[in-house]
């Protein structure tokens, strides 16, 4: 049985530093696959919801796609080598699963839409409203700008919005790292060129 993931549409969730093996090894070698798999999976789950959020963008979705990002991994799990990095391994799985997700929905000749409020439901304090407003907006424009990009660069972006090294975002794709700068300084220009 696949352990459930809770609904968390926010981009919160526990992770190691970059790079960082699971520093708790003995759950990793647990005799209970379940059990150890269930704990990575907990202290991880920020990993599941950033990738879910950035390829889904209505909450059922979101579940739906964060559910399915969560029984790969469980299939992968007989597969993991605890000597490499739990985050790697994860954000690979993640994005491989979310990529697909978006070729099937295109492929079915599926879109997603957006409401125009999705980001203006809640109701900030007066005085910091006018300020939260800009950053909200840079925001919406960031988001709106990830959501056109091709899968791949899309994954890239989320990376790199991470403060993930080069070194794993080339590994967690399967690119060199001389790509990886190529392409984000491109996705930096398109960037400065559309906002």
């Amino acid at each position: 049985e696949i352990p459930p993931v809770a609904a968390n549409h926010g981009a919160t969730g526990a992770t190691t530093a970059p790079g960082d093996a699971m520093p708790a090894t003995a759950t990793l070698t647990s005799t209970d696959p379940h059990a150890a798999f269930s704990a990575v999976l907990q202290r991880h789950r920020g990993i599941v919801f950033k990738v879910a959020n950035s390829y889904a963008w209505q909450a059922d979705d979101r579940d739906d796609l964060a559910q399915e990002i969560a029984a790969q991994l469980w299939r992968a799990w007989p597969r993991f080598d605890p000597a490499r990095s739990v985050t790697t391994w994860m954000y690979r799985v993640a994005l491989n699963v979310a990529i697909s997700h978006v070729r099937s929905r295109t492929a079915r000749g599926l879109h997603d839409t957006v409401p125009l409020d999705e980001d203006l439901q809640g109701h900030a304090e007066p005085e910091a409203e006018a300020m939260d407003h800009e950053r909200a907006q840079h925001l919406r424009l960031l988001q709106a700008f990830i959501r056109r990009q091709a899968p791949l660069d899309r994954a890239l972006l989320v990376l790199y919005l991470e403060d993930r090294p080069q070194r794993e975002i080339a590994d967690i794709l399967g690119i060199s790292e001389s790509n990886v700068s190529t392409k984000i300084g491109r996705l930096k220009q398109r960037i400065r060129d559309d906002l």
